[in-house]
């Protein structure tokens, strides 16, 4: 009997989420006897013509991690998607957007200005930019579109479970193969992740007060926190009470706040404002009753990049999309 086809392809993402397969470790030899790799270019030989030869739901699971800001991306997930019974969104970026979708906050344009022409560490006298289509002596070259606008897998392609995580770790995607494997996958769209929030499984929650107000807002670099108190009690944003659980608590343990990247908890449409609203809901000033516009101010003058902090991995899925 023929074996699953399994496929992993890599969009926009620092390649993390291939660096979370081979963190399986001992397990990948497992999963390489269950299944039949069939594209996986990052690591093997594989071409886009070897899939395209393929019968259309041929491959039973393709991982996809990144989100899709090229042409190029699309064209291969539209392939992949059409190839594939299941698809997962694997990690933050495919999931929410990732870090890429910061780039929403910008446009197209600026981004080359600032990547091709201002840069410290750029030299290019002539001020030459990407284009799609040139030709070069005598031989037309071209390049994927790049597009203004970040999408997630799931704007581009009917996606049928996510796997979130920046990166996915090694346990939740072992579960993830040996559920497709066995058929004891939940219903469609499901994230294949705890449904509860990472204070609830976070090391510290212990200490964590019934009722938490924060007078007085810290930046990370600015105090070495007590590895045995819950970094809301300090002063530190966490968003570990708007993120959803599973990770590991890999931040939490290097006695570093969570940042978001499992994303929002079942239900929630927009990651970004519900960390804000969890957030300002336990702020408060020293004399609320005679504060002033420039009190509030500076309560929140430690949060210094607000948009990067509270959408660092959702904006292309939050009901923003992007700044313009």
């Amino acid at each position: 009997m023929s074996k699953p086809k399994v496929a992993l392809y890599w969009c926009a993402s620092c390649g993390g989420c291939e660096e979370a397969v081979v963190d399986l470790a001992e397990d990948l030899l497992e999963v390489v006897e269950a299944v039949d790799i069939v594209f996986w270019p990052v690591a093997l030989d594989f071409k886009k013509k070897d899939v395209q030869a393929m019968k259309d739901g041929e491959i039973a699971l393709t991982f996809i991690n990144g989100a899709i800001r090229t042409g190029e991306q699309k064209e291969m997930v539209e392939l992949l998607r059409r190839k594939s019974g299941l698809v997962i969104a694997f990690g933050s970026c495919a999931h929410l957007g990732g870090i890429p979708g910061l780039g929403n906050f910008y446009d197209r344009e600026s981004a080359f200005e600032r990547a091709y022409l201002t840069s410290p560490s750029t030299v290019n006298p002539e001020g030459v930019l990407p284009v799609t289509e040139a030709d070069v002596d005598g031989f037309e070259l071209t390049l994927p579109e790049f597009w203004n606008t970040v999408h997630t897998l799931d704007q581009v392609i009917d996606v049928d479970y996510y796997l979130p995580g920046c990166a996915p770790p090694a346990d939740l995607l072992m579960e993830a193969i040996t559920a497709v494997l066995t058929g004891n996958l939940p219903e469609k769209g499901a994230v294949l992740a705890p449904a509860k929030s990472l204070c609830d499984s976070c090391p510290r929650s212990d200490s964590k007060p019934l009722k938490i107000s924060i007078s007085k807002l810290k930046r990370p670099h600015e105090v070495e926190p007590d590895p045995e108190k819950c970094f809301l009690e300090e002063g530190l944003i966490c968003l570990g009470v708007s993120t959803r659980s599973g990770c590991g608590e890999r931040c939490i343990n290097v006695n570093m706040p969570c940042r978001g990247c499992f994303g929002p908890m079942d239900g929630v449409l927009d990651a970004g404002a519900k960390a804000v609203s969890a957030i300002a809901s336990i702020l408060e000033l020293e004399d609320e009753e005679n504060a002033t516009e420039e009190d509030i101010l500076e309560l929140l003058r430690p949060i210094a990049d607000p948009a990067g902090l509270f959408y660092m991995y959702s904006l292309p899925s939050s009901l923003l999309r992007r700044s313009q």
